[in-house]
């Protein structure tokens, strides 16, 4: 939304310019003519009409339906701040559109004494004017694809969860358990890592698929990152914890294991503390 918004805020003059005239060269009885205006101009989202003391005169016309429901309905509070061009033109600032949720502008064109309302899809607009790059169908693959691989983490991650609970009550309920603290240890291990990878699915999912935006924060892949990280340091540490305390029980086989467990994970400490500062550093700069 921001970007698009930014583009237009720097072509304002050359797209009002075209909004303007793409509408002069609409047939004049724009109502009567909304179905050949609709197909014609897939950038135009719908059609109404409102008369001169700001009452609703016609029906509001989409693309797939006309509505009448709010034929006679008060239009004083959209017009009480509207001010006309010299052309009898009114061109809105972007705003998302109630209908559709895309970024969109209204335009009202007054021809004797009659307001003709139209709503106009701007992603579009910009798209066919060259502005901006955006593919629809590009889009929705990658949001199939987005999905699809959100919702198979999330079931992995559900599969951990349940995996600990389930181990978690074996130590509970079945007699003759033996290595307590192996089975608390991986119990806690598959926990963890399964709620790391929702959380992963979960920003894919949000982020991806249901409000995907033109414009990325750039420093948000790094936050996904570092919380992925960070739950993954979190189960090396509890795992090189379960190796020590096996070793003080008596399993100095495990020793050299420990040891490079315990370097492998101060060293993904060092490198997630590093990577946090550069980052800090990199966002530092641009604000200034």
């Amino acid at each position: 939304m921001k970007q698009v918004i930014n583009t237009y805020k720097k072509y304002k003059l050359t797209v009002d310019e075209f909004i303007i005239m793409m509408i002069k060269s609409l047939p004049k009885e724009y109502i009567k003519n909304a179905d050949i205006i609709l197909k014609s101009h897939p950038n135009i989202q719908l059609i109404y009409a409102v008369d001169e003391n700001y009452k609703q005169i016609s029906p509001i016309i989409c693309k797939q339906r006309s509505e009448d429901e709010n034929i006679g309905s008060a239009k004083e509070h959209y017009f009480s701040q509207v001010t006309f061009s010299n052309d009898n033109f009114y061109i809105s600032n972007p705003y998302i559109h109630y209908r559709t949720g895309k970024s969109s502008l209204t335009v009202v064109h007054k021809l004797d004494n009659i307001y003709y309302v139209f709503d106009i899809n701007l992603v579009g607009l910009l798209e066919d004017l060259k502005l901006i790059e955006f593919n629809s169908t590009y889009d929705k693959i990658k949001r199939m694809v987005y999905f699809f691989g959100a919702f198979m983490l999330g079931l992995v991650a559900i599969i951990l969860i349940l995996y600990g609970a389930y181990i978690f009550g074996r130590i509970i309920f079945i007699q003759g358990e033996h290595d307590l603290l192996h089975n608390i240890f991986q119990t806690i291990i598959s926990i963890t890592l399964g709620i790391a990878i929702y959380d992963l699915a979960n920003q894919i999912f949000e982020h991806e698929v249901l409000f995907t935006t033109f414009d990325k924060e750039e420093d948000r892949q790094y936050k996904i990152l570092g919380k992925f990280l960070t739950s993954i340091i979190i189960a090396l540490s509890i795992e090189t914890l379960m190796v020590v305390f096996k070793i003080v029980l008596g399993d100095y086989d495990k020793m050299l294991s420990a040891f490079w467990l315990l370097l492998g994970t101060t060293l993904m400490f060092v490198g997630l503390a590093y990577f946090y500062k550069t980052i800090k550093e990199s966002s530092c700069e641009e604000e200034d």
